[in-house]
């Protein structure tokens, strides 16, 4: 007889994607890893082509055939807007890999990975950045959060973008003087902005890399230049604004709750920006608890898959020991 699973949890990022088999006590029954998700890039098919390569993978480690599966938790990058959700959650029901599917944006994944009931808030700053905050009677606060037309700024892309702003205008003279104007090129041992805005410009150096000038900038922020300072200070103003935001649609502004920081640069735990959010958050939300997630995301998804299937505190208590980090 085959093994039953009555979850699917699916956290797929623009760069990896994982899949974790739920058992209906919390044990995880295999696990997969697998490419990239995204759909703005290659289309939705072939998306979730990648998908269910992960899927078949994860299947292949179960000592026998899955008699059935239950509930697909799928977190999703690129599932920014509730249109996105609907035709992504239409094309894994296509697939007939589950009983029943949620497609939910991959913030909310990190959010249920750190809280121990679906209440809070979470902010993630990677390359974009974006925040997501739910309660258990299913109501949620959201962003569109796919760039400046969303009111966006910041994350580890707009961070970098603005530092080479900067740093090139002070270089030529139109803008205030700073030391990114030596720092950054010097991050790829050129010896002025000239030298990387052509680096750049000509792909000599990939515009992949441009994501290395973050913790650039984070470093020369933290040695005094007050232009650089300046703009971790407004990345932290960025993150309190959602999160405040996200706290007072919900109504948890005014009573205790979590505020997690998710996604690389906020994960980095750089003092000059995470104690700031923290100071900038007691003064606007006295009573949010802030966190730095460290839990993996497809963990929330799991744990959202449960909520979805009514499973009880002791599942959910099984499910987060397999994920404890010693």
């Amino acid at each position: 007889m085959g093994v039953n699973v009555p979850v699917v949890a699916v956290d797929a990022g623009n760069s990896k994607t994982d899949v974790a088999l739920i058992g209906a006590d919390g044990t995880v029954l295999a696990t997969a890893r697998g490419g990239g998700f995204q759909p703005p890039r290659v289309g939705v098919a072939a998306a979730v082509d990648v998908l269910g390569s992960a899927l078949d993978r994860a299947v292949a480690r179960l000592p026998s055939a899955p008699a059935s599966f239950g509930h697909i938790s799928a977190c999703l990058a690129n599932a920014d807007l509730p249109v996105e959700e609907a035709e992504l959650t239409r094309a894994l029901e296509a697939r007939g890999w589950g009983a029943s599917v949620e497609v939910r944006n991959d913030t909310f994944a990190i959010l249920r990975a750190g809280v121990d009931e679906p209440r809070g808030v979470a902010v993630v700053c990677g390359a974009g950045i974006n925040c997501v905050g739910m309660v258990p009677d299913g109501r949620t606060a959201r962003f569109p959060a796919i760039g400046r037309i969303s009111g966006d700024w910041g994350g580890g892309g707009g961070l970098a973008e603005e530092a080479l702003w900067c740093a090139a205008r002070a270089e030529d003279g139109r803008g205030e003087p700073t030391e990114l104007a030596r720092t950054l090129p010097a991050h790829f041992g050129l010896d002025s902005m000239y030298a990387l805005i052509e680096a750049l410009h000509r792909e000599v150096i990939p515009s992949a890399r441009r994501h290395e000038l973050t913790p650039v900038l984070f470093a020369t922020g933290a040695a005094g230049d007050p232009v650089a300072a300046a703009l971790v200070e407004r990345q932290a103003e960025e993150v309190v604004a959602m999160a405040s935001v996200a706290l007072t649609r919900l109504g948890l502004l005014e009573e205790e709750a979590p505020v997690l920081l998710g996604g690389s640069v906020l994960a980095a735990r750089h003092p000059r920006l995470n104690d700031r959010i923290a100071e900038l958050l007691a003064a606007r939300a006295p009573k949010a608890v802030v966190r730095v997630v460290s839990e993996p995301p497809v963990l929330g998804a799991a744990l959202l898959g449960l909520d979805r299937t009514g499973a009880g505190p002791e599942v959910h208590r099984r499910l987060r020991e397999q994920y404890a980090r010693p």
